[in-house]
């Protein structure tokens, strides 16, 4: 009842032609909510990657609403975990050197590093959906949550398998 009072009042009127104004307020109603999880959670190591995971499936879940089919956002959902799940391995690689200038080093080399890897993956994942004729057309809400989505689970696989199942 609750979602189809959503998708009348909300998406019908206010997100007809996913207008760039639309995707901002997303993308920033999103934001807020991620800001108020980390804040809440930023010093319980055993909980921080779980609920990353949790972010990352938020996103999913408000592209849903949207009516996207998750099945064409995997080239962004794939640049995202690539990108942000080597991110953050060289961000924790860093901060074991050099505290916290190393953290902010090993991230933005390794950042840079694996844009282009991730590239690479997304379009390969571009080009393999084409080829079976399954249609990826991206919006700016599309790719900006898709890539969201795909750097919140890839935070969250690294600092779970870190600060959860390896206990560093």
């Amino acid at each position: 009842m609750m979602e189809r009072y959503f998708n009348k009042v909300y998406l019908n009127v206010t997100m007809k032609k996913e207008s760039i104004l639309a995707s901002l307020l997303s993308v920033s109603m999103l934001s807020i909510v991620i800001v108020a999880a980390v804040w809440f959670f930023i010093y319980q190591k055993f909980w921080i990657g779980p609920v990353f995971l949790l972010l990352g499936m938020l996103h999913l879940i408000v592209l849903k609403m949207f009516g996207k089919y998750l099945r064409t956002l995997w080239p962004d959902i794939v640049f995202g975990i690539i990108d942000n799940g080597i991110l953050v391995a060289g961000a924790l690689v860093g901060a074991g050197f050099a505290g916290a200038i190393g953290a902010i080093v090993g991230g933005s080399a390794a950042n840079a590093v694996t844009d282009g890897f991730a590239g690479i993956f997304e379009g390969w994942t571009a080009e393999y959906l084409r080829k079976h004729k399954i249609s990826e057309r991206r919006t700016a809400l599309s790719a900006s949550i898709g890539k969201m989505a795909g750097c919140f689970i890839g935070a969250g696989i690294v600092l779970v398998i870190v600060w959860t199942i390896m206990n560093l």
